[in-house]
């Protein structure tokens, strides 16, 4: 695909959500799931909406478009581009921004090092998926990797972000179920592959179902990132992969010794690699990517635990060497 072409999709869609979020009246991230939907199945009307002026204007950004002429990532880059937009128009909390496709590569180059031969029929679930870019590019990534055809299962409490993930999933063709409850409220998910999140760095407010979590705080709300992991290690089946982007210092607080003693006994914590620091706007914020897997199968607790910083992804001789080196630790650790 042409980088031209997939301008013009883009083009296509941040424009006719720019014209529907005003004719609609509705927020950016409302008229980015009508956008989606009209050009996949046509432009709908409600109550006489869109009119009749912005109508002809929706058909004639989409009549260029045959959405055959896009694979399903090209469909999911040209999407994350008018999503990024909406964190400026609609003022979208960090915690629910869109998280960005180097995260997502790196994710699945650690699948590929863990999990060289992927079963076909894998499940991937994102506990915080948000509008899914996480999860659908790893499935898309993994799928172009490997030729598995995976099944997606993307859980959020958000319902406006959710709905942008079905428009998203509609539109690429992925085989994806998205649950809208609290993550943590059950156990919505069993024998899971791959667990992949970004996780979100805060208190759970809900004390009491923090309690029957072993990384619950003593006293006082608990972090929803450490009860997370823990639930997300519940999901997966015996040798499954968890993969968490987590706080660059998240065994470095206060609260960090029950989310360590829970980790050596229930977990095999086999990576922690920090994130390049161009990555983010201040050290404060600076994420690291957590690898661990649930016990059993053929997975093992590797001798020596992964460690270090992604390099810089514009500098090609050092990822270069970064990817010689973690392929020389897999060899050595994980054969």
């Amino acid at each position: 695909m042409a980088q031209a072409e997939l301008k013009a999709l883009w083009q296509a869609l941040e424009q006719a959500t720019t014209l529907l979020q005003k004719n609609l009246h509705t927020s950016f991230l409302d008229a980015v799931i009508e956008a989606g939907e009209d050009l996949q199945l046509g432009i709908r009307h409600e109550d006489g909406l869109p009119d009749a002026a912005t109508t002809a204007k929706l058909k004639a950004l989409f009549a260029p478009i045959n959405l055959r002429d896009y694979s399903p990532e090209e469909l999911r880059q040209a999407l994350q581009l008018v999503l990024v937009k909406a964190i400026t128009v609609d003022g979208i909390q960090p915690n629910q921004q869109v998280t960005p496709d180097a995260m997502a590569s790196l994710a699945s180059f650690m699948v590929t090092t863990f999990m060289p031969h992927f079963s076909p029929a894998a499940t991937i679930v994102d506990p915080t998926a948000g509008t899914g870019n996480l999860l659908f590019a790893v499935m898309n990534q993994l799928h172009t990797a490997t030729g598995s055809s995976l099944h997606g299962v993307g859980i959020d409490n958000d319902e406006q972000l959710l709905g942008v993930a079905s428009m998203s999933a509609a539109l690429q063709g992925l085989d994806v179920e998205l649950l809208h409850q609290d993550a943590l409220a059950n156990l919505p998910v069993t024998a899971a592959t791959l667990v992949v999140a970004d996780l979100p760095v805060g208190f759970y407010p809900v004390d009491e179902r923090a309690k029957q979590f072993a990384t619950a705080a003593k006293s006082g709300h608990s972090y929803a990132h450490h009860l997370l992991i823990e639930q997300s290690v519940r999901m997966l089946a015996p040798g499954g992969l968890g993969l968490f982007f987590v706080p660059s210092d998240l065994f470095q607080t206060e609260e960090a010794a029950g989310l360590t003693a829970w980790l050596t006994q229930a977990a095999l914590f086999q990576g922690l690699l920090n994130l390049p620091k161009g990555f983010f706007t201040s050290a404060t914020a600076q994420k690291a990517l957590l690898v661990v897997q649930k016990p059993g199968g053929s997975a093992k607790q590797v001798k020596q635990v992964l460690l270090g910083e992604f390099p810089d992804l514009n500098d090609r001789a050092a990822f270069a060497q970064f990817v010689d080196s973690v392929h020389s630790w897999a060899a050595q650790n994980l054969a």
